[in-house]
């Protein structure tokens, strides 16, 4: 038997300070604004340093679209590190890890995913597909901090 769990490491530069790219990345409830294939997403509790984070949407492109439906715990370390995993959904397994990393020219995020998708994906394309769906979701999230970012700076 095959294994179906998919990994994925993403790792990117945004010029934004880390609490610039946090403010962007931690806020669930306007995710759909700028995640173009998320169509629902909802804080359903908070505490310090815990989310339970509710959302709805697709995942992959043409014949290979898939729908994703999860409710994940989210720990904050603010400024540094998220780290998520599944309590229901559409997946067997999601957890993820998402550090940033302060340097003098911004913020690199590192991004890491461990899933087991509930749908069969076909062997060589789950995988990409999977991939192709984070990447394009962080370079929604990038486009967003560093649209907030100009913003910002133009009412200063």
């Amino acid at each position: 038997m095959q294994r179906r769990e998919v990994f994925v490491d993403v790792s990117f530069h945004v010029r934004a300070t880390p609490q610039e790219a946090w403010a962007v990345m931690t806020d669930f409830d306007h995710a759909t604004a700028f995640i173009s294939k998320l169509e629902k997403s909802v804080i359903l509790s908070r505490t310090d340093d815990t989310l339970v984070v509710s959302q709805k949407g697709t995942m992959g492109w043409g014949p290979f679209s898939v729908p994703l439906e999860t409710v994940t715990e989210i720990h904050l370390t603010p400024y540094e590190k998220m780290q998520s995993h599944l309590l229901s959904g559409n997946m067997k397994k999601y957890e993820t890890t998402t550090r940033l990393i302060a340097d003098p020219d911004g913020t690199r995020i590192e991004y890491h995913l461990d899933s087991i998708p509930d749908v069969w994906l076909p062997p060589l394309i789950g995988r990409a597909l999977v991939e192709h769906e984070a990447r394009a979701r962080f370079s929604q999230l990038v486009a967003e901090i560093l649209r907030r970012k100009a913003l910002t700076a133009a009412m200063h």
